[in-house]
């Protein structure tokens, strides 16, 4: 799956980018609230916010693998991945109410997450499957 690899390298890359260029801001709708990280981002399934669609968190994440399974069935399992050996995660440091200490920590776990994908050794082609005639 050498594509998926690198797919999710893109994405995180995307996600990244926007991050050190300023975040993807409140809304004008409700700027006094902060937007969840990850929620309706670019690595997000639900980027594309349908009103009163219930979200599809749990099916075709590019983020779930990352997510330790006991959180997978969260309503944004998102913000339980480790971001750090502390072990800090979005949900964690929203608590906080510390915004730019959360992009920060977001944006170094996106660093480490892009290099490691970039470092790893390549993956063994799927067997195709054949198909009968």
């Amino acid at each position: 799956m050498k594509g998926r690899r690198e797919d999710l390298i893109r994405l995180l890359e995307a996600e990244l980018d926007v991050l050190e260029g300023g975040g993807y801001g409140r809304s004008v709708r409700e700027p006094w609230k902060p937007r969840p990280m990850f929620q309706h981002s670019v690595v997000c399934i639900n980027h594309w916010f349908v009103p009163d669609h219930p979200p599809e968190c749990h099916e075709g994440c590019v983020l779930l693998d990352f997510v330790p399974k006991e959180h997978r069935q969260e309503r944004l399992p998102c913000h339980f991945i480790p971001l750090n050996e502390a072990g800090e995660t979005v949900a964690s440091l929203e608590q906080t109410g510390d915004e730019e200490r959360l992009q920060e920590a977001v944006k170094q776990w996106l660093r480490t997450m892009i290099q490691r994908l970039k470092e790893a050794p390549p993956e063994e082609p799927e067997a195709e499957e054949e198909t009968p005639y």
